[in-house]
């Protein structure tokens, strides 16, 4: 069962907010020299070394029990590889700015997950009216038409693509959460470890070894996989085995707000009023969904 957040949680949660809301100006910078299976795969490969590091250095074995495999194995593909890919790819196409507001859709497959596979977080009335909420703001977000053929047919894949790595960021999380109990940072290493295996030949047979990257994209690579990879696995399983999915699911209220003024500062990318609304509508969406009912006044 979830515990009350602590001082500490939310501490991580903000400083979770900043690191993933900048990932995505790193990946824009990373695409300027590796394509998106490449970022992908390095990303998690310099992860998956850094927490081994911290694991060798502390001491921490990694757990022996197929179940807690089969978990890894699990947020591998779904918290790592597969959503890791998908931005990656997505964002040759749309803005990072996009890409991170999209990342509050998150919490809205959250609570729906929550209540079918997580003792003690149940679909309660504002849940339900915000999940209702939240889904009209992800449809403004994507907009009307985004299947037609009319514009950029790879956009509107990508815009698809961004909301499915949202959906595989949340099934994730309610995967960490069911996983027996492990050490974080040894549940970290096999994950980031397991997703490694399967994405850096992966990205050798496709794309091949990188051709004179240049100085940016290579620093920014270093950067999504030392802090958006390998620190955040840490602090995301951490917080998620103590407070519970549905509260690190909180992190997107911040993080599409840090990549839109990184998009807009850095990047001078456009900024559609659709996509602000979108943004309100579904943050309101989430704010009423954590509304805790009234309790009734008994007269003495």
């Amino acid at each position: 069962m979830p515990t009350p957040p602590t001082f500490a949680n939310w501490v991580v949660l903000y400083a979770l907010g900043l690191i993933w809301g900048a990932s995505f100006l790193g990946v824009a910078f990373a695409l300027e020299g590796f394509g998106p299976i490449s970022i992908a795969a390095g990303r998690i490969a310099l992860g998956a070394l850094t927490l081994a590091l911290v694991a060798l250095v502390a001491r921490i074995p990694l757990p022996r029990d197929p179940v807690v495999w089969a978990f890894t194995a699990g947020m591998a593909v779904l918290s790592n590889a597969l959503p890791f890919f998908l931005l990656s790819w997505s964002q040759q196409h749309v803005t990072s700015g996009f890409a991170g507001i999209t990342m509050a859709a998150i919490p809205l497959f959250v609570i729906g997950l929550a209540h079918g596979f997580v003792p003690g977080e149940r679909l309660t009335r504002p849940k339900a009216i915000g999940f209702a909420a939240g889904l009209v703001g992800v449809a403004v977000l994507i907009g009307p038409g985004v299947l037609d053929s009319s514009g950029s047919a790879q956009e509107s894949l990508a815009r698809i693509g961004c909301l499915c790595a949202s959906l595989s960021y949340a099934v994730g999380a309610i995967v960490t959460r069911r996983c027996p109990s492990v050490h974080p940072v040894a549940f970290g290493v096999l994950a980031l470890g397991l997703a490694s295996a399967v994405m850096v030949p992966l990205a050798l047979l496709v794309e091949g070894i990188p051709t004179a990257p240049s100085a940016r994209a290579i620093g920014a690579v270093v950067y999504l996989g030392l802090f958006p990879t390998g620190l955040a696995t840490l602090l995301l399983v951490a917080i998620i085995r103590s407070a519970g999915p549905s509260f690190l699911s909180q992190v997107n209220y911040h993080v599409p707000v840090w990549s839109v003024i990184l998009g807009v500062v850095v990047l001078s990318e456009d900024l559609p009023g659709r996509f602000i609304l979108a943004l309100a509508i579904i943050i309101g969406g989430l704010v009423y969904s954590r509304r805790k009912p009234v309790q009734p006044v008994v007269a003495p």
